[in-house]
């Protein structure tokens, strides 16, 4: 946890005095609050957690999670955890944090209201928004949280495995995301990492779709979007089928977007701005028939949230750096129709990448 929050300090100049991390109540939770704190389980729904330049902790929490944050803390002996009632937080704040005159906050995931608070507790401090040194902090990965993201994406990859096996004719969308995520569960996840996507038919070319009560039948295209949670650390992953009969269009349009997918992945390697691996995909799919049917950019990072922060597209110019975890998911959408996407989790090593998830991304076509 030192290391964690010493690299955050290390993006901040001049660095303020401390660092604040406070939870409302989900799912207003600061994740940072989780990344200075190793604890992987819990909610800690007003907690907060102060964090000093020489890599010391502080938690403030309820005796909900009293054990939970005594146990996670004996791990490492630069963090004290504080059980104190509700009503006695922003004191027992203002005691730690003593004569603070610059505190450093996570705009991007501070409430308004915990804002308000810390004012009227720390009247005379000066606020500095960590956010984009925290960011930049979460963007590249230790070796344990690469070892948890591996975990999800195994999770996730065993039920992309097993995806085609579960598919019949007149299922909805709903009872194969309903089993998906079971699946995920039973293999060790302790939740989606966000809202599955299965999209069949024309849905499927809309990227963001939420699944409804549509039937499968022979003939659909079907886009799976699927992660899961293991230890707060997430995987995304994203497969697309054929059901039935065969469609020699969506057939090629999957083999484009393989194409697209590995042009990318060629691409990664450190120092290269993010925008190179973005545009690799899409001058595969531009020199196809479906030019301009890539709408959206190609990847993003992964870590305790889903997207962790950081997105690239053809404009992205922060380099790639070793240990950053991003997904790579180019696709392709055609209106009425159907679409395809293949997207993977990736961490950047100091030669190239290394997958992530594994399941495999060639055409499946499954008989109806």
């Amino acid at each position: 946890m030192k290391p964690r929050i010493q690299k955050i300090f290390q993006n901040l100049s001049p660095a303020p005095d401390a660092l604040v991390f406070a939870n409302a109540v989900d799912p207003h939770l600061d994740q940072t609050f989780f990344y200075v704190f190793d604890v992987p389980a819990g909610l800690f729904e007003g907690s907060v957690a102060i964090a000093h330049p020489d890599g010391k902790l502080d938690i403030l929490t309820a005796s909900l999670e009293a054990e939970t944050a005594r146990e996670a803390a004996k791990r490492d002996p630069n963090v004290e955890v504080h059980v104190i009632g509700r009503d006695e937080t922003d004191a027992e704040a203002k005691r730690i944090l003593g004569g603070a005159t610059t505190i450093g906050l996570n705009y991007r995931e501070l409430t308004h209201e915990w804002f308000l608070r810390l004012e009227r507790a720390f009247d005379d401090a000066k606020w500095v928004d960590a956010s984009n040194a925290i960011r930049r902090a979460r963007v590249t990965k230790d070796p344990n949280e690469i070892q948890l993201l591996r975990k999800a994406a195994e999770i996730g990859s065993k039920v992309g495995r097993e995806i085609p096996g579960l598919l019949k004719a007149g299922m909805t969308e709903l009872e194969l995301a309903a089993e998906m995520e079971y699946r995920m569960n039973r293999f060790g996840a302790s939740g989606r990492s966000f809202s599955t996507i299965v999209a069949f038919g024309p849905h499927s070319a809309e990227p963001h779709y939420s699944p409804a009560e549509t039937k499968l039948k022979a003939g659909d295209s079907i886009v799976c979007d699927f992660g899961a949670y293991y230890r707060r650390y997430a995987s995304d992953i994203t497969r697309s089928y054929h059901f039935g009969r065969r469609d020699d269009e969506m057939k090629r349009v999957h083999e484009t977007v393989e194409a697209a997918q590995k042009a990318a992945l060629e691409a990664i390697r450190p120092g290269v701005p993010a925008k190179e691996v973005h545009l690799a995909a899409q001058r595969v799919i531009d020199a196809s028939p479906w030019k301009g049917r890539l709408t959206h950019g190609v990847g993003h990072s992964i870590g305790l949230v889903v997207h962790d922060g950081w997105a690239y597209a053809g404009t992205a110019e922060d380099p790639l750096e070793v240990g950053m975890a991003i997904t790579v998911e180019p696709g392709i959408y055609l209106p009425g129709h159907g679409g395809v996407r293949i997207e993977d989790d990736v961490v950047v090593t100091k030669t190239g990448y290394e997958f992530l998830t594994t399941a495999p991304r060639e055409y499946i076509e499954v008989a109806a």
